[in-house]
């Protein structure tokens, strides 16, 4: 039990970039504001907490059965390392380039169709916008097989994230008017970066899983 205590202390900092950096929530602050315009301050509130809850419960599903599913499927964890890998790293590609595509939020369909909701919270704004496939595919990534000590650990990394998104839907048009639009871009593109570096490393992990020779030559 402490040896696995500490390997999942050891990973704790990068998980928590990585979850960061995947939820993004400095680029969905801009969308949610968007979403929500022309609401009171008491239903921004509340949809903005609605939205976090769900996203954290979708989440909190994937880290607990995201091994039985892949089990279940009959996916080998090295073939799930290179997809995310590539998912991640497309992900980044967007943050890069401060782009908005449905691997990590809303289309501009779905965020029309929204506007005519009276309840956005779980449509867009906890799927896929918080909880979209980059952020169940990392979490899956870095729980799976790893046992329950790791899953609290990336449960409660995630819970964090989510503090802050909240936080920072709370607070979206101060934040927007300290960041301004160009700061949000840059630390956009910064997180995007990391993205990047972490992405083509679960490729790498994927391939050196499945084909041991590598390593050897």
């Amino acid at each position: 039990m402490l040896a696995q205590v500490t390997a999942a202390l050891g990973t704790a900092p990068v998980a928590f970039v990585l979850l960061l950096v995947v939820i993004d929530p400095f680029g969905l602050t801009p969308m949610f504001s968007a979403l929500t315009d022309g609401r009171t301050a008491a239903e921004r509130r509340r949809i903005a907490l609605r939205a976090v809850l769900i996203a954290g419960g979708v989440i909190g599903f994937f880290i607990f059965a995201g091994s039985w599913l892949l089990d279940y499927l009959g996916v080998g964890m090295p073939a799930f390392r290179i997809a995310g890998g590539v998912l991640l790293f497309l992900i980044a590609m967007d943050l890069l380039l401060v782009r908005h595509s449905g691997l990590s939020s809303a289309t501009e369909g779905e965020q029309s169709e929204a506007t005519q909701r009276n309840d956005i919270a779980v449509f867009p704004l906890a799927i896929p916008m918080i909880a979209g496939p980059g952020t169940l595919t990392t979490v899956m990534l870095l729980t799976h097989a790893q046992g329950p000590v790791t899953d609290l650990l990336i449960l409660f990394l995630s819970l964090v994230v989510l503090a802050i998104t909240l936080a920072m839907f709370l607070t979206a048009p101060r934040m927007e008017r300290a960041l301004g639009q160009t700061g949000i871009n840059v630390i956009t593109r910064l997180l995007g970066l990391l993205l990047a570096a972490l992405a083509v490393q679960f490729v790498l992990d994927g391939l050196i899983e499945s084909l041991p020779g590598l390593t050897a030559r």
